[in-house]
């Protein structure tokens, strides 16, 4: 790659990553008017935002083997242009069915990119402290992306109504594609022996989005219902026939001897358990500001600018500390301030109470999520070979969102009926609070996956001068 291009090619991967964490928030603060105004039903609006959640979590490995095989900067593009005509058809839609099948696309499309951007960058920036301030700002972007997009879309919707949280990704995805092909380096040519292993594909594809699916849908339809049971027991039977195809497979979807990579598999459980932690409180957030405090869309989102700065702080502090102490340390220290920090926030939370009494939690928790998230993706990526980085990034980022929606499930199941809004606004408040406590407790998961990463090697002290003559 020329030697101008890296700085600017970080830049367009940053850029895609905000695209991808705006998206995953920005309907929340606009969800009433979408309702209101396309007749959903209070059964069924949550599908606009587990629409896209099923089939982004569903397709996410396959994107990442995607990547590998047909080409970064091409799945990187394409992907792109799902996510512009998706969100076109998003803003334009005047029907639940036509809104639903727009979330749909978007998932599809964030499952393509994310893996395609993030392998791009482990690719692009060799292993070591370049690669580590490279996951950096590309973090940066993405963590602060998941609080700007509550920020963002309340500002919209506000101003301009519900159809602008979709129509801004149209011009977004427009230049994102145009300066792919200025920046990203072209494909090289595709291995011919290289196989897309179409039925790990299809029973892994399936196997995964019948899991989210149950786990998004359990809480509203009832985890014993038909529905869910059945979609559980096709989601165990698919992914035992993924674990069987891929042994057998001469070019399988997902190498098992990844599974041996002790960085990559701790990465998982700690995408999980980050998530599932999360991205479960922008959600808290949204609902005590709107519903129990009696915000407005655009103040609630302003509320989010405080976290999302702290957020982006901690994801360069998780640089600093990843080229100091290694990942291990980098996480075991981003623990420790998320944890303490999400249950200050906890401690803030009241049906009568201000914005200044959720601050002090909001940015130590902050804090604690930039460093967590930069280090989990630098574990992610660490041993895993050039030509397994996308399919690596689908495993992580798999696992994440499956952890997503296993937290969301239980911590709303926890907050009990003042969420459903049957209760008053001090039990909402109260309902809330446990929930992001537990939430707390839950970062002890990443806590015992982090110990189990491997020690950064230590430095050998330098010879003195007469015994290296010696």
């Amino acid at each position: 790659m020329p030697r101008q291009r890296p700085a600017l090619s970080l830049a367009l991967l940053a850029f895609a990553q905000l695209i991808i964490a705006l998206d995953y928030n920005i309907v929340y603060v606009a969800l009433p008017r979408i309702g209101t105004e396309l007749g959903f039903t209070g059964q069924t609006l949550q599908w606009v935002v587990s629409a896209y959640a099923v089939a982004f979590g569903g397709t996410l490995l396959l994107g990442g083997r995607a990547a590998d095989l047909l080409g970064r900067r091409r799945v990187f593009v394409f992907a792109l242009g799902l996510y512009g005509i998706s969100s076109l058809l998003g803003g334009l839609a005047t029907s639940p069915g036509v809104m639903i099948g727009a979330r749909v696309v978007q998932g599809l499309g964030g499952a393509l990119l994310f893996p395609a951007t993030l392998s791009l960058v482990n690719t692009l920036f060799p292993e070591g402290p370049r690669r580590n301030r490279a996951l950096a700002v590309w973090g940066g972007a993405g963590a602060s992306g998941l609080t700007l997009g509550a920020l963002l879309g309340g500002l919209l919707t506000a101003t301009f109504g519900w159809e602008a949280v979709f129509y801004v990704n149209v011009p977004l995805a427009a230049l994102g594609i145009l300066a792919a092909f200025l920046v990203i380096p072209a494909d090289p040519p595709r291995a011919a022996r290289r196989s897309f292993d179409l039925p790990g594909a299809l029973t892994a594809t399936a196997g995964v989005t019948f899991l989210v699916y149950v786990l998004v849908q359990g809480p509203e339809s009832g985890w014993t219902s038909p529905g869910i049971l059945t979609g559980a027991a096709l989601a165990v039977v698919l992914l035992a026939a993924f674990a069987v195809i891929e042994t057998r497979t001469a070019d399988p979807l997902m190498p098992l001897r990844l599974f041996g990579n002790r960085a990559l598999l701790s990465a998982m459980v700690i995408t999980a358990v980050f998530h599932g932690v999360f991205s479960t409180l922008p959600y808290f957030l949204t609902v005590l500001l709107q519903t129990a405090n009696g915000y407005g869309a655009l103040a609630t989102g302003l509320a989010f600018l405080v976290p999302s700065v702290a957020i982006a702080a901690g994801t360069q502090l998780g640089e600093r500390l990843a080229t100091r102490l290694g990942t291990r340390g980098t996480l075991l220290i981003g623990v420790a301030v998320a944890a303490p920090g999400t249950a200050l926030f906890a401690l803030g939370i009241a049906a009568d109470g201000g914005y200044g009494a959720l601050v002090p939690g909001l940015v130590v928790s902050g804090l604690g999520q930039g460093v967590i998230w930069t280090g989990m993706w630098i574990a992610a990526a660490s041993g895993v070979a050039p030509g397994e980085q996308g399919v690596a990034s689908g495993m992580a980022s798999t696992t994440q969102q499956v952890g997503g929606a296993v937290g969301l499930a239980l911590l709303v199941a926890v907050a009990g009926s003042g969420l459903s809004g049957g209760g008053t606004d001090t039990a909402l408040a109260d309902g809330i609070g446990t929930s992001v406590y537990i939430a707390a407790a839950g970062l002890l998961v990443a806590l015992v996956a982090a110990l189990a990463l491997p020690r950064k090697p230590r430095t050998a002290a330098p010879r003195p001068a007469a015994e290296l003559v010696n």
